[in-house]
């Protein structure tokens, strides 16, 4: 199983990103590695595109009945049958298939896996031994690695984590968690479609119950937080990829979704902005 992984995805990914340093270092583009992970990190987004489009679209079609679902939670509070079928019914009126999400995630998660085990084995190829065992994920001869490559992304090591950092550099390395942290917030509150003013303080109460809304509420903090700490621990190469990889959803979501959860803040900070 493991060599059927390495040989559809860990391989060809390798062999790309192996092809954009070797140009750049040709090109003689300095922080080639630092650079080609962003790239590989643009085009596997790229590649991605159509399956995050589907995903992102039925998103927006279930936040567009959000309010209509809150009403149906309210007016069948306590027959959780009944609720259901009139859930389902609402989905169908409106062309919602709620699995129609699930599909792209599925089908992402070994690439985006793939990427991140490759990731591990970049940033440490820094010794002739570990050149020659990187090399053998190549498919073409003509691309590998004739010696170590500079692991420097201006001046910081894409193998070491800001935590093993945090006594030479000081507190500046804190700077790529925090921004890691930020980015995947501005992400998932985009996601999240603000809730209707309740009209009724049954209405009212039904929102503050809701565990759904309320487990989203806090994945909202918690999850960004997770990822900040992963990113003090983990290798600075592994934070440059997932902040390309976040800055690049921002944008994505964006032309699709629109501001999304932070459409209240943007009309805060420019008053003539309306909601999307």
């Amino acid at each position: 199983m493991g060599d059927l992984f390495n040989n559809i995805l860990v391989r060809p990914i390798a062999t790309i990103l192996v092809g954009i340093y070797q140009l750049l270092s040709f090109l003689h583009v300095p922080n080639a590695l630092g650079f080609s992970i962003i790239i590989l990190t643009i085009i596997i987004r790229f590649i991605l595109y159509p399956l995050i489009s589907t995903q992102l679209k039925s998103s927006k079609k279930l936040q567009a009945v959000a309010p209509h679902v809150a009403k149906l939670k309210i007016k069948h509070k306590g027959d959780s049958k009944k609720l259901q079928e009139e859930t389902l019914k609402l989905y169908k009126e409106h062309g919602i298939n709620p699995a129609a999400g699930c599909l792209p995630v599925l089908i992402q998660l070994p690439i985006i896996w793939a990427l991140y085990a490759l990731l591990q084995k970049v940033v440490n190829v820094n010794t002739h031994s570990i050149v020659s065992d990187f090399n053998k994920l190549v498919y073409i001869n003509s691309l590998k690695l004739t010696s170590a490559w500079n692991t420097n992304f201006f001046g910081l090591p894409l193998g070491t984590s800001p935590s093993k950092l945090f006594s030479t550099v000081g507190p500046l390395i804190l700077l790529v968690p925090v921004a890691t942290a930020v980015f995947q917030f501005f992400l998932s509150k985009m996601l999240i479609s603000p809730l209707p003013a309740p009209t009724s303080p049954s209405e009212k109460k039904a929102q503050e119950e809701d565990f759904a809304n309320a487990f989203q509420q806090q994945s909202l903090i918690i999850f960004p937080l997770m990822i900040g700490f992963f990113s003090y621990t983990f290798s600075i190469g592994l934070s440059l990829y997932w902040n390309t990889f976040t800055i690049f959803g921002i944008i994505q979501q964006y032309q699709i979704l629109g501001w999304g959860g932070l459409s209240d803040w943007i009309s805060k900070l420019k008053p003539g902005v309306k909601k999307i």
